[in-house]
């Protein structure tokens, strides 16, 4: 092997560290945005394929879950609607859990709640029941629903 085939091999080492890394790293962040996505399509009590297309979109596009493939970030979407189905309080509760680990993450808060609201009117309708949800997913996160007119 020769000089730059092993260092070209090094590199190659070093970026799949760093992507698994940053997996690690966002994975709190995938969790709770696929929490609050399944919170928010569930409002209405069933989850359209509008929802689910705006949330694909939205994790392909945010460079920190782009490392995730749509198939992880799928699973976890219906990891959280299964649980929702299976047992609303329980699957609330774990939902609820996921979106505070990024509490202490203004930034990253706010960002959720844009994201949940651009689902939640995706389908062309952001009932109250959506809003209801919307404003406790906010207040989880600590943000004023009023800085999103909710």
């Amino acid at each position: 092997m020769s000089f730059d085939n092993f260092l070209s091999q090094l590199k190659n080492k070093a970026n799949e560290l760093k992507t698994e890394a940053l997996k690690f790293k966002n994975k709190d962040f995938l969790n709770a945005a696929m929490a609050g996505s399944a919170l928010i399509a569930m409002a209405d009590g069933s989850v359209s394929s509008e929802e689910k297309q705006k949330m694909v979109k939205f994790i392909e596009s945010h460079d920190a879950l782009s490392i995730f493939s749509t198939s992880d970030v799928i699973k976890a979407f219906q990891d959280f609607v299964g649980q929702l189905e299976f047992d609303k309080d329980i699957g609330e509760a774990k939902a609820y859990e996921a979106l505070s680990k990024m509490k202490s993450n203004a930034q990253a808060s706010r960002l959720l709640v844009r994201m949940i609201i651009g689902i939640a009117s995706s389908d062309g309708d952001f009932d109250d029941d959506e809003k209801k949800v919307a404003v406790k997913i906010a207040k989880e996160l600590g943000i004023d629903p009023a800085e999103f007119e909710l």
